[in-house]
């Protein structure tokens, strides 16, 4: 099975059930009622299968960010102007943004890239444009542009896997991508917008009803002509949201793990398994994002997550968030005892 992104093929993965079914044998042989570390169980689990292999470790993590702008916040959709994005986006290279504390607080290595800000940056650069089209007075990109930036979270994540990193968090950073996820997961989902669209990082009742009719009406306008997932992605998504998709897409080219964060990064998972249905299985949910469409995407993908901590910050903060967790999950998965070497008998599966 292939995936052919920008006129390039690249060969698509299965899980290992093999290597799953003994990473859950080595589970059930450690010395603790069966099953009850939950999804920490299931995590490591999961890992195995989409490694390969049964020995599970998370020694070099990484979040990747991507970092760029939307032309829809010409419509007054968001509190802050667009030129936050650049200014948050930098901050990430001097551990003062949430995510990168968060990071080297975790042993994570940060990545953000800059893949469409409006202005020069100091980031490591994959631009495609200096920032999408206004989704309200055209389609936000073309498809070979939003192939293109798919192309650049593909080949970031064989980059890492081939410096030998284990998993993968996704982040975002760019003012009025929630609009733009709004759009995106209402279309896939065909929800009504209003209850797919939040208030992001702050916006007055009026500006909200703007946001939700901007959305409404992109949706109306452009989707009469999609042919797939890619022609959706294209006309009402944002480069982040394509660079991170390509991170998704990434997992299942190159067997890693990849780690969604809230509303905006999820949106691009389920764009991925959209393009790709057989990626999914190489996701994992961190945690549930308090914006309205959060649930309902986790619901559509059939993934539970194993964090609610009420965040909606964005950046990769939650994924990041999950990664001392799976740090303790594999402690106890190498070092806890087993009924064999403490002499007891094995729990039983009941039938």
């Amino acid at each position: 099975m292939t995936i052919t992104i920008n006129k390039k093929e690249y060969p698509l993965h299965t899980l290992d059930t093999g290597a799953q079914e003994l990473s859950k044998k080595r589970w059930d042989s450690i010395a603790k009622p069966l099953h009850s570390l939950g999804k920490m169980e299931d995590l490591v689990i999961q890992t195995a299968g989409i490694t390969g292999d049964a020995n599970v470790t998370y020694d070099k993590k990484a979040l990747i960010v991507m970092c760029a702008d939307n032309g829809v916040v010409a419509e007054g959709v968001t509190q802050s102007e667009q030129n936050v994005t650049a200014i948050v986006s930098e901050n990430f290279l001097s551990d003062k943004a949430t995510a990168a504390i968060l990071c080297k607080q975790t042993g994570a290595e940060i990545f953000p890239i800059d893949i469409g800000i409006a202005v020069d940056t100091k980031l490591e650069n994959h631009k495609i444009a200096y920032g999408t089209k206004n989704m309200a007075k055209e389609p936000a990109m073309t498809r070979e542009e939003a192939e293109r930036a798919m192309e650049v979270g593909i080949e970031k994540v064989r980059e890492l896997s081939g410096q030998g990193y284990k998993i993968i968090a996704t982040g975002e950073m760019g003012i009025g991508n929630t609009t733009t996820s709004s759009a995106l997961a209402s279309y896939f989902l065909q929800e009504d917008v209003e209850k797919m669209t939040g208030r992001g990082a702050g916006l007055t009742s009026k500006a909200l009803e703007k946001k939700i009719a901007v959305v409404r009406k992109a949706i109306a306008d452009y989707s009469p002509a999609f042919t797939d997932a890619i022609d959706a992605l294209a006309a009402l998504g944002g480069f982040d949201i394509a660079g991170m998709a390509g991170v998704f897409l990434g997992g299942a080219i190159y067997r890693v793990p990849i780690v969604m964060d809230g509303f905006i990064s999820s949106t691009a998972a389920l764009t991925a398994t959209r393009i790709c249905p057989a990626c999914k299985d190489f996701i994992m949910a961190s945690h549930v994002s308090k914006e309205p469409a959060a649930e309902k995407i986790l619901a559509a993908m059939d993934k539970e997550a194993a964090l609610h901590c009420d965040m909606c910050l964005g950046e990769g903060t939650g994924a990041v968030t999950l990664f001392p967790i799976l740090d303790l999950a594999t402690q106890i998965y190498e070092q806890m005892s087993t009924f064999e070497d403490i002499e007891i008998d094995a729990y039983v599966e009941l039938k």
